[in-house]
């Protein structure tokens, strides 16, 4: 089992920045591609970032390239997302979400999820 808790969420203007984090415990972190969903209100979940297990790689949603940054420390067992230049369109409930195999963009293909972060971008 593995339990993934987000922070860093919060309400920032359009153009501003936040730091996500993931904390992971229980079973083995290291083992796992871990992603970034998002869920706006009266949308689909959406695929927001995705890193490989080692770090070496990471795919970005077109809506998001350029501005978000995945990144992760395995000995921290967390996982980041940097977001910058943030516009109205990014506010969501963001997630968390470990798989044990290679990086995915399908959330179906997740095994675990965390709570979730509100993050609120004003115009």
């Amino acid at each position: 089992q593995v339990q993934l808790v987000e922070s860093g969420g919060g309400l920032v203007q359009a153009g501003g920045s936040l730091r996500l984090s993931c904390a992971a415990s229980g079973r083995t972190f290291n083992f796992g591609a871990m992603g970034w969903f998002r869920q706006a209100p009266g949308k689909e979940r959406e695929f927001v970032a995705t890193i490989t297990w080692r770090g070496g790689s990471a795919f970005y949603a077109d809506s998001v390239k350029g501005r978000f940054t995945i990144s992760r420390d395995n000995a921290k067992n967390t996982v980041y997302l940097q977001m910058n230049s943030l516009k109205p369109e990014d506010t969501a409930v963001y997630y968390c979400a470990r798989r044990p195999g290679g990086a995915s963009v399908r959330d179906g293909e997740y095994e675990y999820w965390g709570q979730g972060t509100q993050v609120t971008v004003s115009s």
